[in-house]
């Protein structure tokens, strides 16, 4: 039997995603290196280019101090010792990006060092479906992938991912899609995405065969559900695996690039709406 896609586990390994909270932090910083870090994020326009920088390097660090002290419970953020940054508030616009630089490289090797020491089984508080240090070492690395994207953007740099990283960046996105609408039935934004009778296909037209990096994403009463594969659907998404990632994450337009998007164009916008909250 196929695993209902919210049941599927963690693919690539504790130890990859503690690598990759390192390599992905690596490659954020060579988009910073010598971008102007006031510029607005086109993607998260709330944001200017060292705030997302900052919002990234805290939420390593306060991951780290939840998985070090055992928490029980959320951790504020005024707890977390330079989870504001290398510098004083109202110095930010003139400090020094050298700081910045090593604050977070400094923050992701402490990260990925606490959880590797941890263990993927380690019992830690979490928001969502699964308690563990696990929870936490693939949610900051897809964090720094799709983060490192919008910084790739505000500073015109190239993005590349892995595919296998893409694909569960987008098995990710789904599974909180669903936590959201089993845990919050007031979030009408998760209401508005349930029903029988809709469906989405996701395309990735790149990748290698072993990967499968297709999905369907079916609308049904109790909630969305999904799986990979090759199947017809109500609308489908198509391009290479990462414009479809970034697409589907809402950080590409549908149109003027390499996505496709064939059948019902209406419920895939509808979808990309609501899917706003995580």
């Amino acid at each position: 039997m196929t695993p209902r896609g919210h049941d599927l586990g963690h693919d690539l390994g504790h130890d990859r995603y503690c690598d990759e909270i390192i390599a992905q932090t690596d490659l954020l910083r060579e988009h910073l290196a010598g971008a102007d870090l006031g510029v607005t994020v086109p993607t998260c326009p709330e944001w200017t280019l060292r705030e997302l920088a900052v919002h990234v390097g805290g939420a390593h660090r306060w991951v780290e101090h939840i998985v070090r002290t055992k928490a029980t419970e959320e951790v504020p953020e005024s707890q977390v010792a330079g989870f504001e940054g290398p510098y004083e508030d109202d110095a930010a616009d003139t400090a020094d990006p050298a700081a910045l630089d090593a604050w977070l490289a400094e923050g992701a090797e402490k990260t990925a060092a606490t959880l590797r020491a941890a263990g993927a089984d380690a019992a830690a508080w979490t928001w969502a479906w699964e308690r563990t240090a696990g929870f936490w070492a693939r949610r900051m690395t897809l964090e720094t992938v799709i983060h490192r994207a919008d910084a790739a953007i505000a500073a015109a740099a190239r993005y590349e991912v892995a595919p296998e990283l893409a694909a569960d960046a987008i098995d990710e996105w789904l599974q909180i899609v669903r936590f959201v609408q089993e845990t919050e039935p007031e979030d009408l934004a998760a209401r508005d995405l349930r029903g029988a009778g809709r469906s989405i296909h996701l395309h990735a037209t790149d990748t290698e065969p072993g990967l499968n990096a297709e999905w369907l994403i079916e609308f049904e009463d109790e909630g969305v559900d999904w799986r990979r594969g090759h199947e017809k659907a109500t609308v489908a998404l198509r391009g290479p695996l990462t414009d479809v990632l970034l697409g589907f994450y809402r950080r590409l337009p549908l149109d003027g690039g390499q996505l496709e998007v064939l059948g019902e164009r209406k419920l895939l916008e509808f979808w990309l709406e609501r899917t706003t909250f995580g």
